[in-house]
């Protein structure tokens, strides 16, 4: 397998539009969008046996060989690397090794190079830069060994290599990075599909369903302009979502009602898209800012920071709509507007530079990673 010309896939990143924190649990809706930066992953055959694997967000290259259907690094430094700033890489690479073992073909000697919009001078977005580079390596890798596989397929390899690092992903930013554009999403029960995974091998878990599992494409919304600011501040979205764990939320009275809620609001922001109805998306994103706030309120996560709340002020005071986007923490808030109102967009603009939120010239990414 060597002569074959260089592969290149992309992967946009994501933006939460309602639905974060329930999403985790399966079978709870959210609404998602992808945006238009992207993570690039180039594969090529190396001159040398092993993977190789490098980043523009790293100086260091790994080196690593196949052992067991897992890759390791040739040297301490190299599996430092493949645990730390490949892992993601490293964790797609091995699923689609899995699928080609099941498929009689030998681990591939791979030179793997991932480029990245998703980050500013290293420092993240919130954009979903770790589905992002699970989905274009999946793809990436997969097309250069000669796979041909469906949009569904490759979501689930990368759910699947995904679930193996961070059980509690929803996986969102997966979807969002294979399909593209608006999308309501639905997580499947992570443990089981591994399990089965584990059980009955990567191509069964590819054709079988999984259950409470759903993703649809939405319209854009009527009449409304999608405008994006970031606190400059990143955060942890899994070190967020594990801290509802660590506390007696989980299970409680407050946890269902938050369910109930999100679900509710959720449905209503879809059937809303669905039938062209900018002004009762814009009452849900208000609703998803207020359940947000009163989750921040009782159990103290720290989702709204100051520049995240002068971001949602400075959007309601023209008559739009906003919150945080994803786990909140830092990262980035959303806002809908008036797409009419240029005066009010400049205005929101205005006052969110002054907060310390930075306007980022983001649109949906109406495509998703794609053959």
């Amino acid at each position: 397998m060597t002569g074959r010309p260089t592969t290149v896939r992309r992967a946009p990143g994501k933006l939460f539009v309602a639905g974060e924190y329930a999403v985790v649990e399966p079978g709870n809706p959210a609404i998602l969008i992808a945006v238009d930066r992207y993570v690039t992953v180039t594969v090529s055959d190396p001159g040398d046996p092993g993977v190789v694997l490098s980043s523009d967000l790293t100086p260091h290259t790994a080196h690593c060989r196949w052992r067991d259907g897992r890759l390791d690094g040739t040297h301490p430094r190299d599996e430092q690397l493949l645990h730390e700033s490949f892992a993601h890489v490293a964790a797609a690479i091995e699923t689609v090794g899995r699928l080609l073992a099941e498929r009689g073909l030998p681990a591939p000697a791979l030179d793997v190079s991932v480029s990245s919009e998703l980050h500013d001078n290293g420092t993240k977005f919130g954009f979903g830069s770790s589905g992002a580079v699970v989905v274009a390596t999946v793809a990436a890798m997969a097309a250069h060994c000669g796979l041909h596989l469906t949009r569904d397929a490759r979501y689930r390899l990368a759910m699947l290599a995904t679930a193996g690092l961070e059980p509690k992903a929803s996986g969102g930013d997966l979807a969002a990075g294979t399909w593209g554009g608006w999308i309501t999403y639905r997580a499947p029960d992570r443990a089981a599909v591994l399990d089965l995974a584990g059980r009955a091998g990567i191509e069964e878990a590819l054709r079988v369903p999984w259950p409470g599992h759903e993703v649809r494409a939405l319209p854009q919304p009527a009449g409304l302009a999608l405008e994006v600011g970031w606190t400059g501040t990143p955060a942890s979205t899994t070190s967020l979502v594990s801290g509802l764990d660590r506390r007696t939320w989980r299970g409680s009275a407050s946890h269902r009602k938050f369910v109930e809620t999100s679900n509710d609001f959720v449905q209503a922001a879809v059937d809303a898209l669905e039938g062209g109805d900018g002004e009762g998306l814009l009452r849900q994103i208000r609703r998803a800012r207020h359940e947000l706030a009163r989750l921040d309120d009782e159990v103290g996560l720290g989702i709204f920071t100051p520049r995240l709340t002068a971001l949602c002020e400075a959007a309601e005071a023209v008559g739009g709509a906003a919150k945080p986007s994803g786990a909140g923490g830092g990262d980035c808030g959303i806002a809908l507007l008036d797409a009419e109102a240029a005066q009010d967009i400049a205005h929101v603009r205005k006052r969110w530079t002054t907060a310390g939120v930075r306007p980022l010239p983001i649109r949906p990414a109406m495509e998703g990673n794609a053959e």
